[in-house]
């Protein structure tokens, strides 16, 4: 890798942890910069599982307090994400290169506008929350799988599931996001890495931006607008669908 690669790729990796932990997204980054230098996509995606870990440890930290709050609940939903991210995984590995490629600029584009009408899905929540029924668990169960199998726009997609079932606030369903998507992409790096389909030096050269990203993304989320990072992630969204779309 040049210094100009190392360097993009640490800012991929930093900016990936802001957004992610603000509202979901940045696997977008993380995907599109690692592509862009070159990696072939299972390879691209199984490493920004590795990528986006530490961002997902120090932002689910920083919410500790609400999370020790509905422990019983994370718990819960832990179980779920589990299994559902071991299942997408599995189904990743299952392909080939150039089947998985095929698949990639639809996976953006749908995932893109999940992210963009992300707002839309989320209405105000109740303040004393509610139980998590059924359908809740059916919802994180599919998310899961989906985190475990691609990842791109799961973020927005827990948090429309965590705000639609459990309510309680903004940062309660933020926190549940935070803490299920460590625990999908902690099981998606144990059968990535024992699939040998991990690109580990660029890794290395993302991971301490996305950890400080993560945690920076956290104070960004209680004091500054989302306008500017929603856009960028969108953008990226777009631009590497039109990439795949072109170039496939």
């Amino acid at each position: 890798m040049t210094i100009l690669t190392m360097l993009s790729l640490f800012i991929a990796g930093f900016l990936s942890g802001a957004v992610n932990a603000i509202a979901g997204g940045g696997t977008f980054l993380t995907f599109g910069a690692m592509t862009l230098a070159g990696l072939p996509p299972i390879v691209a995606n199984a490493t920004s599982s590795i990528v986006q870990f530490p961002g997902y440890v120090t932002s689910a930290h920083a919410y500790r307090r609400e999370l020790w709050q509905d422990r019983r609940l994370v718990l819960l939903l832990g179980l779920l994400s589990t299994l559902g991210s071991l299942i997408g995984a599995l189904i990743l590995l299952s392909l080939s290169n150039p089947s998985f490629r095929a698949l990639v600029p639809w996976l953006l584009i749908a995932a893109t506008a999940v992210f963009a009408f992300g707002p839309l899905l989320r209405p105000k929540a109740r303040a004393e929350g509610a139980p998590l029924g059924l359908v809740g668990l059916v919802l994180q169960f599919v998310t899961a799988i989906y985190g475990g199998f691609f990842g791109a726009g799961m973020g927005i997609m827990m948090l429309a599931v965590m705000t639609l079932t459990v309510g309680g606030g903004y940062h309660r369903a933020n926190a549940l996001k935070n803490m299920l998507a460590m625990v999908i992409a902690a099981v998606a790096i144990v059968v990535f890495a024992s699939g040998d389909v991990v690109a580990w030096p660029q890794a290395a050269v993302m991971v301490p931006g996305c950890a400080l990203g993560g945690y920076a993304g956290v104070w960004l989320a209680r004091r500054v607008p989302q306008g500017m990072l929603r856009a960028l992630v969108i953008a990226c969204g777009l631009g590497l669908s039109v990439y795949y779309f072109v170039t496939g």
